[in-house]
């Protein structure tokens, strides 16, 4: 007989250990619907100044997105790793090759065309090798990205377009350590994008004759359903979007035609 309230009180404890759930489900639920899923975004390396700057305000202008990373690399590193399984919400490219493995993957929405840029020959600032020209680059120490990465590429067209043959000292996998190895000194000369050396005091920069010529276009595309990707692929669209890249030497999507 002094056993029997136990049961009871069991039951009053389970009761209450269910409307403690219930309410819980109900608050996660109320914060669903107010914040979307953490987005992870890879982008080109040329991109990483202007997208820091995007990044903050776009954040600043919708708070319920919350950016877990952005991952900066060559274009074709990017793409090899979507195309393995990496998690990536937005893929920003420095061309559309790299951007086409990947959509006809069936990755992605379809992609917007959003900014462009140019070559030019980085030296470090006291050209030590007197570099004037793509002419000159034939007997200089030059360090150039690999050929399958859009910065690569391009370089050969313009090569290419000049008649310039060059053996380069290292080929790397992004623009960015192109131009570390130019600041360090570790080469005379490298062919980078025109917004690479806009913000590095320790390189100066060469525009050579026919670069208006070789244009890369970027684009990106929300990979997935998740709505803030696409909001994030819009905000880079919009006209402040586009003001930024501006800011940062970029030419914006009209340039898509020269692609």
């Amino acid at each position: 007989m002094q056993h029997r309230p136990f049961p009871r009180l069991r039951a009053l404890a389970g009761l209450a250990a269910a409307v403690l759930a219930l309410a819980g489900c109900s608050a996660s639920g109320s914060s669903d619907q107010s914040a979307s899923e953490p987005i992870t975004i890879s982008a080109a390396a040329s991109l990483q100044s202007a997208f820091e700057q995007i990044s903050e305000e776009f954040t600043a202008q919708h708070p319920e997105v919350r950016i877990a990373s952005i991952s900066y690399d060559g274009s074709s590193t990017l793409a090899t790793q979507i195309l393995e399984g990496a998690n990536v919400d937005v893929f920003a490219s420095a061309d559309e090759r790299n951007m086409l493995e990947v959509t006809e993957a069936g990755f992605g929405h379809e992609p917007v065309i959003f900014a462009s840029n140019t070559m030019v020959i980085a030296v470090p600032q006291d050209n030590p090798a007197d570099i004037e020209s793509l002419q000159d680059l034939s007997q200089a120490t030059m360090v150039l990205c690999a050929p399958q990465v859009p910065c690569g590429a391009a370089s050969q067209r313009l090569l290419e377009a000049s008649g310039v043959q060059v053996t380069p000292a290292s080929q790397e996998q992004n623009v960015t350590a192109v131009l570390q190895k130019v600041a360090a000194g570790e080469a005379d000369a490298g062919l980078v994008y025109a917004t690479d050396v806009l913000d590095d005091g320790n390189v100066a920069a060469i525009v050579p004759d026919g670069a208006e010529d070789i244009v890369n276009t970027y684009p990106i595309a929300a990979l997935g359903e998740n709505p803030g990707a696409q909001a994030f692929v819009d905000f880079v669209s919009s006209e402040r979007g586009q003001q930024i890249l501006e800011e940062h030497g970029f030419g914006t999507g009209a340039a898509q035609a020269n692609g």
